[in-house]
């Protein structure tokens, strides 16, 4: 039985690791990021239509291939001021920070976003709970609050085909073909989770 709960990466009596992480989106930026790699590849698709039309309409030329250049350009840069706008808005009515509850097995890791009414200190506090350290009605309360996901991903490790560590970030990239998830830990555990989903994320070849 566990003695204490934190945003420590903790071993609980189901079998399965627990830990909080509160992403401050000032100083990562990694969701930013995210935002802008999409918006570019919008950008590169509405490039090739662009050069598609071109070629079918026979007008492919230095001048045209320079226009098209220009109005992407143009495009490109409105797109990425609109991402980071709507990414400083969505980052401010979230009060700059959001809570993430991670949850390990040995077959799968789960990204639990919690609301921006839900706080680092409740989720503490629940997974306290969790861990047998109250008893009684506070156990509903906090399992409850355990379960109020904002956005929820989950990831087979058997699935994954590629982990991309970032220790600067905090951040350890969970990428599959289709689904890319994305697990925060704090330095202290880095390493522990890092090498825990190498040893169960069989289909891993490029381990760095």
């Amino acid at each position: 039985m566990m003695t204490h709960a934190s945003d420590r990466v903790l071993l609980y009596p189901d079998g399965k690791y627990r830990w909080v992480y509160e992403v401050n989106m000032l100083t990562n930026y990694t969701t930013l990021l995210d935002v802008w790699k999409v918006l570019g590849i919008s950008i590169f698709v509405l490039m090739l239509l662009f050069v598609a039309i071109a070629i079918a309409d026979g007008n492919w030329n230095a001048d045209s291939l320079l226009g098209m250049a220009s109005v992407l350009g143009i495009i490109a840069v409105v797109m990425l001021v609109l991402g980071l706008v709507g990414y400083l808005v969505y980052a401010a009515i979230s009060g700059w920070k959001y809570a993430v509850l991670f949850i390990m097995d040995e077959k799968e890791v789960t990204h639990q976003q919690m609301p921006s009414t839900v706080k680092k200190g409740q989720l503490i506090g629940a997974l306290a709970i969790l861990a047998g350290l109250a008893s009684g009605s506070p156990v509903t309360l906090g399992t409850g609050i355990l379960a109020q996901s904002r956005m929820s991903m989950t990831s087979v490790l058997a699935d994954v085909e590629r982990l991309i560590p970032s220790r600067r970030m905090n951040l350890i990239k969970v990428n599959q073909l289709f689904a890319k998830n994305r697990i925060y830990v704090h330095n202290e555990d880095f390493d522990f989770v890092y090498h825990f989903l190498l040893t169960h994320c069989t289909k891993v070849k490029t381990k760095i």
